[in-house]
C-alpha cells in the first residue's frame, strides 16, 4: 500500500536551533537549487530570495527587522532567508501584472526548499512577523517585486513533546460537490491520517508552542 514519505510526515516548524551550526556553501546551494526546480505557471519562475547566514552582515541587518516574537528564536538559526514574488513585468508604473499565480508558485518553491532541508537533516520555520517595508528598503527591492515571507533554516535542537494535529482527509478533500468527501476506502483514509494526531516527539519546539 502507498505510504506517505517520512520526510513529509516528520517535518516540523523548528523554534530551537543549534547556534553553533554553520550552513555550508554546498548545503545552501542545494536548498536554492531545490527551490529553482519548482514548477510555476508558464515557467514564469516568479520567485527570488534574500539570504543571510549567521555571522555575516546580511544576517545582522535582517535580525534588526524581526518582530520581537520571532527575534527570540530565529537569530540562532544558521540562515535567515526572505522570499519575494514578482508582481509586475517591470518597474514602470504602467507595467503589466506578471502572474496571477506568483504567490502560489513561490509557495511551491519554498515547499521544495523545505523538503530538501529535511533531507539534509535541517529544520525550517516559516514566518511573516518582520518589517516588510524595512526589508524592501534595506535590500533595494525593485517596485515590481514584493517581499513575502521569511524562513529560519538550521540544525534543530531536540526539545519537548507537543501535540501535532491535522484535519482528517474527509474534511478537506471532496468529490463533485464541496463538502461531500472524496470516495476513499476507510482503510486508506485511516492510513493517511495515522500518526498525525496526539503527542509526538518533535525537534526544536518550546513547551506550550505548537509544532506546525
Amino acid at each position: 500500500m502507498a505510504e506517505l514519505l517520512p520526510l513529509l510526515r516528520e517535518r516540523r516548524s523548528i523554534r530551537v536551533y543549534d547556534d553553533t551550526h554553520v550552513l555550508a556553501d554546498d548545503e545552501l546551494a542545494v536548498l536554492l537549487e531545490a527551490a529553482r526546480w519548482a514548477p510555476s505557471a508558464g515557467n514564469s519562475q516568479p520567485w527570488a530570495f534574500l539570504v543571510g547566514r549567521r555571522g555575516d552582515d546580511a544576517h545582522a541587518a535582517f535580525v534588526e527587522l524581526l518582530a520581537p516574537s520571532v527575534r527570540r528564536w530565529a537569530p540562532a538559526a544558521s540562515a535567515l532567508v526572505f522570499t519575494l514574488n514578482q508582481v509586475a513585468s517591470g518597474p514602470e508604473d504602467d507595467a503589466l501584472g506578471y502572474s496571477d499565480y506568483a504567490q502560489y508558485d513561490l509557495g511551491q518553491a519554498v515547499a521544495h526548499l523545505t523538503v530538501q532541508a529535511a533531507a539534509l537533516g535541517l529544520g525550517v520555520h516559516q514566518f511573516a512577523a518582520f518589517d516588510h517595508d524595512g526589508l524592501t528598503a534595506l535590500a533595494g527591492v525593485p517596485p515590481h517585486w514584493r517581499v513575502t515571507t521569511g524562513l529560519a533554516v538550521g540544525l534543530a535542537v531536540e526539545s519537548d513533546l507537543v501535540p501535532r494535529t491535522r484535519r482528517p482527509v474527509p474534511d478537506l478533500a471532496f468529490g463533485a460537490r464541496f463538502g461531500d468527501p472524496v470516495p476513499l476506502a476507510s482503510a486508506v483514509v485511516d492510513l493517511a491520517t495515522e500518526g498525525l494526531d496526539g503527542v509526538e516527539p518533535t525537534l526544536g519546539v518550546d513547551v506550550g508552542l505548537r509544532s506546525e
